[in-house]
């Protein structure tokens, strides 16, 4: 599924969004905000993979928004005013839907989504022998890269993209990603700390109150709706009274 975060500051209109995403079976409405304040407040607390957004809105408008982004998901910008089609594009927007638009329009928009996400999901692998199993391929800088998964140490979220840290790597590797399709693809031994977090269990060297270390300069934070399964996981490991 395609988390989507929709972003109007008319309700009928957002209504309308809503409505839409709802009837497209591969996209998923993980919030409606009314403002693009509102989308940040939300966005510094969880990830989408792509946003459907007006322009024309009070205090920051919705391309202002979309610019002042770290790492923006996928953009459909919405608006009644066609000028603003050319301006959308330059910051790379998937698609532009000129109001009044149908579900038609929509969909093609959210097609244009899946097609570009789905360029950048790690290659599916066989089972059997060689090891296959225990490999992911991830898109990155344009290339795709082999992932060993034994030598990931943990993975860290950065708005849709996602920091893959390797054993005897200095430097992650960065890929289009939600940490939802990353989860799914991990084995059992990688457990998620944090909404930011996903930590290779094997590669914990200690648990400090409220933090993982993974090694003298790499402290990550466990977070409150994850405390009770990795507490679960160390119990199970627990030797002591």
């Amino acid at each position: 599924m395609i988390r989507c975060l929709a972003i109007d500051d008319e309700p009928l209109a957002l209504q309308q969004l809503a409505a839409y995403i709802g009837k497209v079976p591969f996209l998923e409405l993980a919030a409606q905000c009314q403002s693009a304040l509102e989308a940040r407040k939300f966005l510094e607390q969880d990830t989408v993979d792509a946003i459907f957004c007006d322009i024309n809105m009070p205090d920051l408008n919705g391309m202002d928004f979309v610019k002042s982004l770290q790492a923006a998901p996928m953009v459909v910008f919405t608006t009644a005013y066609a000028e603003y089609a050319v301006e959308g594009f330059k910051v790379n927007a998937v698609d532009y839907l000129l109001k009044p638009f149908g579900l038609q329009d929509f969909q093609r928009a959210a097609n244009r989504i899946k097609e570009r996400l789905d360029a950048t999901t790690p290659l599916p692998q066989q089972g059997g022998g060689g090891g296959e199993s225990d490999t992911i391929f991830v898109k990155t800088e344009y290339r795709i890269v082999k992932v060993t998964i034994a030598d990931i140490r943990y993975i860290e979220a950065m708005s849709e993209y996602l920091k893959i840290y390797l054993e005897g790597e200095p430097k992650p590797i960065i890929t289009l990603l939600s940490m939802k399709k990353m989860e799914e693809r991990l084995p059992d031994h990688f457990m998620r700390i944090h909404r930011s977090y996903i930590v290779n269990l094997l590669k914990i060297q200690e648990v400090n109150k409220n933090r993982v270390i993974m090694d003298a300069d790499t402290y990550l934070p466990i977070g409150d709706m994850y405390k009770d399964a990795f507490q679960s996981y160390l119990d199970t490991k627990f030797l002591g009274k």
